[in-house]
């Protein structure tokens, strides 16, 4: 097998988190569309390329090596901007192997709770999650195309150091909304990397929650952060009465509990299977405040 060589389009929080998880094993670069974090992406172990929507020389130079292709841009109004800018590109790279896309869960809706597989329904309420939907069904058709996996990979609320409820209480501010029977699904920036690996490494194609194991109400969270930190949780605030932006009131819109069996099945074992044992693990480490302070790991 050729050298391993990572290119992730739109390298931001989950890129730099896979990258963190670099056993040294793939050369990885990563899209960004301001040279102001070229820095941060270099300190992950991310070679940095600018990218607004044009393919440049050093990008398709980058693109010829490339084996594993990870897209983390959200689609616009106008379609996706990477297969916009790209497609004949990608369809034309000679060593590609695999093809991974970082969509949500949002694409399946509102469920009023139940349980949701990779074969429910997608049926999206945002004008975002409907995007997402035709975005996935592009890269599935691209990889269909040209004879290579496509794995598209939905993600939960995702959260790791720099962004949690330890940061928010500590910074002023955490709010426990509550709305009676709201669960979500959450992830760790650390399990998405896993995630993406375990699937590298196999080259494995197919649609996948990467999700944890226990959707749970967020103002659970919020106060075992608390207790964590032996401060006093925030007072509780009725869903009814909050003030939230129009996106922060569209998430608690859908209500669903996610499952994650096809992952698992893939061979990943989550590190962090629900929130306590990721913020129990943050906050004796101290590996909370600040994701981009953590360097590459040392192997």
């Amino acid at each position: 097998m050729s050298e391993r060589q990572v290119f992730i389009f739109g390298a931001g929080y989950s890129g730099k988190a896979f990258a963190h998880a670099n056993k040294d094993t793939a050369t990885i670069f990563g899209t960004t569309r301001s040279p102001d974090k070229f820095a941060a992406l270099r300190q992950a172990g991310i070679a940095p390329l600018l990218f607004d929507g044009t393919l440049t020389g050093e990008i398709d130079k980058a693109l010829e090596k490339t084996t594993h292709l990870v897209i983390s841009v959200a689609p616009e109004e106008a379609g996706d901007p990477v297969l916009n800018a790209a497609r004949e590109a990608i369809a034309g790279m000679p060593a590609l192997e695999w093809i991974g896309y970082l969509s949500t869960v949002g694409v399946y809706g509102d469920y009023g709770g139940a349980w949701v597989n990779e074969r429910t329904t997608c049926r999206p309420v945002s004008k975002r999650s409907v995007m997402r939907v035709e975005a996935e069904q592009q890269w599935l058709k691209l990889g269909e195309h040209i004879g290579r996996p496509v794995a598209i990979l939905r993600l939960s609320g995702i959260y790791g150091p720099g962004r949690n409820a330890l940061v928010n209480l500590e910074n002023g501010t955490a709010r426990r909304l509550v709305k009676p029977d709201q669960v979500f699904n959450r992830i760790h920036c650390d399990d998405i990397a896993g995630a993406l690996w375990q699937l590298i490494k196999g080259n494995t194609g197919g649609i996948f929650n990467v999700t944890d194991d226990e959707p749970a109400p967020p103002q659970d969270v919020v106060a075992y952060a608390a207790s964590l930190m032996g401060v006093e949780p925030p007072p509780e605030i009725p869903f009814d009465t909050a003030q939230l932006s129009p996106m922060a009131r569209s998430f608690y819109g859908e209500n669903k509990r996610v499952a994650n069996a096809a992952i698992k099945a893939a061979g990943y074992s989550l590190r962090f299977p629900d929130y306590r044992a990721a913020f129990d693990h943050m906050w004796a480490s101290g590996d909370w405040r600040d994701g981009e302070a953590r360097s590459p790991m040392k192997r």
